[in-house]
């Protein structure tokens, strides 16, 4: 549905900013995708330690490759875990996965009251997202504000799944799921979150 992946208003955008910092969340915006990995790893200091969630926005602007790459400019998560062995290390690797110092993704909904929705097949990116994560830095596509939560439930489902069903399936063999939803409504300590909102269609 075309409704579901239209840019908003000036006047929505604005809204939403203020809304997002009125909760907690630094909310900066950008014009291009390009601009959006500069300036996330502007907020990332070098020799951070860093978890990239699995998400079509950073893998679009380049920013997964970006921290992932060996170069020593930053501490991949990710390089830790795929060296590690799920079925002896399973704990292991659910914590690194959930307490990184930065954890870096993106969201299928913003609302102009400031509300963040996100939703999950395994939910493994959720427990950085809450709580562990020391900071959290989301890269959103303006196509992702809507009204409320109500309308943010019905982009997830009515258009978000489908787009991720069929791409889970071309990446892993098998469909995708909203088996877990997280609705952050204020971040507890301010700052912590950073909403790099994009005036681009990115992601879905």
């Amino acid at each position: 549905m075309t409704k579901w992946n239209n840019l908003p208003s000036e006047n929505s955008l604005q809204t939403t900013i203020k809304a997002l910092q009125q909760n907690g969340m630094n909310a900066i915006v950008v014009n291009t995708g390009k601009e959006a990995k500069e300036k996330a790893l502007e907020i990332i200091p070098e020799g951070s330690e860093v978890m990239t969630m699995s998400s079509v926005t950073l893998d679009t602007i380049g920013l997964s490759e970006e921290i992932n790459k060996a170069d020593g400019k930053f501490k991949p998560v990710r390089d830790k875990l795929y060296s590690m062995d799920r079925k002896t290390q399973a704990k292991e690797m659910n914590r690194l996965g959930a307490a990184p110092e930065f954890a870096v993704g993106s969201v299928h909904a913003v609302t102009q009251d400031g509300h963040v929705l996100i939703a999950s097949s395994t939910g493994s990116q959720l427990p950085a997202y809450v709580y562990g994560a020391g900071k959290v830095v989301w890269v959103v596509g303006t196509q992702k504000l809507v009204k409320n939560t109500n309308e943010g439930m019905k982009r997830i489902y009515e258009y978000v799944f489908s787009l991720e069903d069929e791409r889970a399936r071309a990446a892993y063999g098998m469909g995708s799921g909203v088996n877990k939803l997280l609705i952050v409504n204020k971040e507890f300590a301010p700052g912590r979150i950073t909403v790099i909102l994009v005036k681009e269609k990115l992601g879905f």
